[in-house]
């Protein structure tokens, strides 16, 4: 293997699939980059065996070859690199990989490339074609809701379902929930049903780009995995097996009192009360006061610990219903504003013992519910 590659868009590639690199694995190939000529391209996977991300990038190839090379190590190299041109050239007797730049000039011990567990190739004709701005904005609105507990691996996944031309991403932990849905430009002709893990998909988000045009998703037939491929970046993931819960039955379909406050606002009061609550229960009272029809309600959001001490903001908002005090994980109140995009919310209430629901105002296609607690004194 003989090529000559742009410095900026190998460390660029590098960036996207080291995400996907084991930090810790009995095999040390799994510690690796696979560098693999790929018609005319360079091409860089790096896979955990549950997450992998291959990426394309341009490059001048005189000799064809593949080889794995220590992932940190790679990136970090490369990331030093001032001069614009990287020479790298495989010595396939000794396995080592001379990386050459300016006056840089390394040799990197290497593993055979057949040691690299192989990628799938996806039949993308059997693909689902969806908009990319719109799947990540699904993928935001919804991942972080996802539980981090090992013991329920069903709920650290994301639930995705096709059905009748609508795509919808639904995520739960047991102490909240998100649910986004929106319309595919092309329904497919199958129903789909499938749990893939959030960080899948949160590494989905990340990696895509503004420019982004057009993103497949394949789930090859009986592989127990799905992949995103995008114009230069392709993302496996195994699935999830397991009966994710019916969470349609989880959100209330009526409320005593809706409150409807800018979210910047409602966003920036929940961020100081979690300065002060964070350093205890993580607690945020919600005291919604209605002043009549003729006049707007206040909501106060306060937060407070023995050790900081107490913060209160008191926010205009537009009330519909009893008053109501309700109290909140504030950094679950956070989490889910700082993904809302609309001027304004509303938080539907019943009681201080039932979950509250929090809808972006003008768009029907989200919602999220989020168990209240405890008020104490």
């Amino acid at each position: 293997m003989k090529i000559n590659v742009l410095q900026e868009n190998l460390a660029h590639a590098l960036s996207i699939v080291t995400r996907a690199v084991s930090p810790r694995s009995t095999l040390p190939v799994l510690g690796n980059v696979l560098i693999a000529t790929d018609e005319g391209r360079l091409r860089l996977s790096a896979t955990n065996l549950e997450l992998g991300i291959t990426c394309w990038i341009g490059a001048k190839i005189e000799e064809e070859g593949s080889t794995t090379v220590p992932a940190r190590t790679f990136s970090e190299l490369v990331g030093t690199l001032s001069e614009r041109e990287v020479e790298m050239s495989l010595n396939v007797r000794t396995l080592t990989l001379n990386v050459h730049s300016g006056a840089s000039n390394t040799d990197l011990k290497c593993i055979d490339s057949q040691e690299f567990p192989p990628m799938p190739a996806p039949d993308l004709t059997d693909g689902i074609s969806i908009n990319v701005a719109t799947f990540k904005d699904m993928i935001q609105h919804v991942a972080f809701a996802a539980s981090t507990d090992e013991a329920r691996p069903v709920l650290t996944g994301v639930l995705l379902k096709v059905d009748d031309g609508l795509i919808s991403l639904s995520a739960a932990d047991g102490f909240r929930l998100s649910k986004r849905n929106d319309q595919l430009i092309v329904p497919p002709s199958k129903t789909i049903q499938a749990v893939i893990p959030a960080r899948a998909l949160s590494e989905l988000a990340r990696i895509i780009s503004d420019g982004e045009q057009d993103l497949i998703m394949v789930m090859p037939s009986g592989r127990g995995q799905v992949v995103f491929h995008l114009k230069d970046i392709e993302l496996v993931s195994q699935l999830i097996e397991g009966s994710y819960p019916d969470l349609d039955q989880l959100i209330p379909k009526r409320f005593s009192t809706r409150t409807v406050l800018p979210t910047q606002s409602f966003l920036k009061a929940c961020k100081q009360a979690e300065i002060f609550a964070r350093e205890g229960s993580h607690i945020a009272r919600i005291n919604i006061t209605s002043n009549g029809e003729m006049a707007p309600g206040l909501v106060e959001i306060s937060g407070q610990s023995e050790e900081t001490g107490f913060n209160q903001t008191t926010v205009d908002a537009t009330i519909e219903g009893q008053n109501q005090l309700i109290a909140f994980n504030v950094r679950f109140l956070r989490e889910v504003l700082d993904v809302i995009k609309t001027p304004n919310v509303a938080l539907e209430t019943t009681s201080e013992t039932s979950p509250g629901v929090i809808r972006p105002v003008g768009e029907d296609n989200f919602v999220h519910v989020i168990m209240p607690m405890h008020l104490g004194n």
